[in-house]
């Protein structure tokens, strides 16, 4: 075999022993309860708990749920107008065929949630609203975890919509 061939596994054994002490790594790290390994420490407390709590809710929203995609108004151009970040108004997505009472509007979300926390709290994680009624399409029906609910909750609270 010859001396580049050699040099070419070589590098192949060391960079798939990388990814396998990196994917270990991560292992250990979710077994143990952290994100991203960082060791464990005493239950968080106070403006701490809250601000991570607030973080997380963030990401669900914006990025795991897109709520966004429906609660945020849009432009002329179909862009998402940031100034009325999640504040509810005409649903943009319509469905390809007509569907019995589809909603054409959808409810802001921003500061001022519209239930209770209990009551948002349970359509996050049984996708039952407050009259018992499930969700219309097209909102998911949600099945997030008592914690993720509150984070989500925590989050939206933190906005602050544009009085009209």
């Amino acid at each position: 075999m010859g001396e580049r061939m050699i040099r070419t596994r070589s590098w192949i054994a060391v960079i798939l022993a990388t990814g396998l002490l990196a994917i270990a790594g991560l292992v250990a790290a979710q077994q143990q309860g952290t994100p991203n390994g960082a060791p464990k420490t005493g239950a968080k407390t106070g403006a701490a708990a809250n601000s991570g709590a607030i973080a997380r809710g963030k990401y669900l929203v914006e990025d795991v749920a897109y709520c966004t995609n429906c609660h945020t108004p849009r432009n002329s151009k179909g862009q998402l107008e940031r100034s009325k970040w999640l504040e509810g108004g005409p649903l943009f997505w319509q469905p390809a065929h007509p569907m019995q009472n589809y909603p054409q509007l959808v409810p802001r979300i921003a500061g001022t949630i519209p239930a209770t926390d209990d009551e948002m709290v349970t359509l996050l994680t049984t996708g039952v609203w407050k009259d018992g009624t499930r969700l219309r399409e097209p909102m998911p029906q949600f099945r997030l975890t008592q914690d993720d609910a509150k984070a989500v909750i925590a989050y939206l609270k933190t906005l602050n919509p544009v009085k009209e």
